[in-house]
């Protein structure tokens, strides 16, 4: 899936409001995460997952972050997440499925706050790039 420039622009622009706010946006996503999918808990079993937990909160900020770094290299997105694909496909060995399930939870934490912001098209785009993301991410799974 090829991000075009309009793509890549509407992507920076949703960016521009999220990047303020990485540990709120991040902890929400992965609330979402854990409440609609609770399978995904399973690679979390040292987290405290109640609501607005500390660890929560901190790996929220770390996966946005990592977003972020994706973001910034929105021309080389295999190439800004190589390491965190090797950490998940060797290491942590995360069910690949979980990077769409996320991604899902993170437009609509986008969507809920910034609604003006999430046109269909900059959904379109937001999309695209989560699943560049989700397929960089899985790189090294094969």
């Amino acid at each position: 899936m090829v991000l075009t420039a309009g793509d890549k622009a509407n992507v920076r622009t949703v960016w521009a409001k999220v990047g303020g706010h990485l540990e709120d946006y991040g902890s929400e996503a992965l609330e979402r995460l854990f409440t609609v999918y609770p399978s995904t808990k399973t690679y979390f079993p040292h987290f405290d997952l109640h609501h607005d937990s500390a660890q929560i909160r901190a790996h929220g900020k770390k996966v946005l972050s990592a977003l972020g770094d994706a973001v910034n290299h929105i021309d080389d997105i295999p190439g800004a997440l190589s390491k965190l694909s090797d950490l998940h496909a060797q290491t942590l060995r995360v069910d690949p499925v979980n990077f769409k399930l996320l991604s899902l939870c993170i437009v609509v934490v986008v969507g809920r706050n910034n609604p003006s912001v999430l046109t269909p098209e900059v959904h379109v785009s937001l999309d695209k790039f989560l699943s560049a993301v989700s397929t960089a991410l899985t790189a090294k799974y094969r």
